[in-house]
């Protein structure tokens, strides 16, 4: 099987489901993108760890990778295996320095997790081939990164806070777990460095 490795490439909000976000990964080496609908729990859960955010209580990916360690089991590794009727399937392959078991998954939980583990996300040829799109040149792949990177806020709501009102809101909008506000903040808190 032709292994491709993907990387993680941006989240934006999906224009065609409501509620529902665009994840895309993208060739690690080479041009194509493999664009996947996920929920907006899926969503939240990547966009927590992407952004090195700390929930005042642990998600359930959390839960589950404390789990698994506590028993001295790994994510080695995170496979798209399978396309059908526009549905992507995946694969986490675990070990636990004994053996090696995979364990079928939704792909949304699936990169969720390989995120957490920090190991590898893979596809084949044949899926890439089928559901990837080809970026056709640097300017559109400028702009489509630009489109494609988590949703920002309008700044203005922001604009009259101080850097330290910000800090303040931000710790707490991530208190009360309500995490899309806090990257909005925290995206105007980067825009000022």
């Amino acid at each position: 099987m032709d292994r491709i490795r993907l990387e993680i490439l941006g989240m934006s909000y999906s224009q065609s489901q409501s509620g529902a976000y665009a994840l895309i990964l993208g060739e690690v080496v080479g041009e194509r993108r493999l664009p996947i609908i996920i929920g907006g729990f899926e969503a939240q859960a990547i966009a927590i760890e992407l952004e090195k955010m700390k929930p005042a209580r642990p998600l359930t990916h959390d839960l589950l990778k404390s789990v698994a360690q506590s028993f001295n089991i790994r994510v080695s590794e995170v496979v798209i295996n399978k396309f059908h009727e526009g549905v992507f399937y995946a694969q986490l392959v675990c070990n636990d320095g004994v053996k090696t078991i995979e364990i079928d998954s939704r792909t949304s939980d699936a990169v969720a997790m390989a995120i957490r583990f920090k190991c590898p996300i893979y596809t084949t040829e044949k899926i890439m081939a089928e559901a990837g799109i080809i970026v056709k040149d640097d300017k559109e792949q400028k702009s489509d990164d630009a489109n494609l990177s988590k949703t920002k806020a309008n700044p203005l709501p922001y604009a009259k806070k101080s850097v330290k009102e910000l800090n303040d809101m931000l710790e707490k909008a991530i208190e009360n777990e309500e995490y899309e506000k806090a990257s909005e903040i925290r995206d105007e808190i980067k825009r000022r460095d």
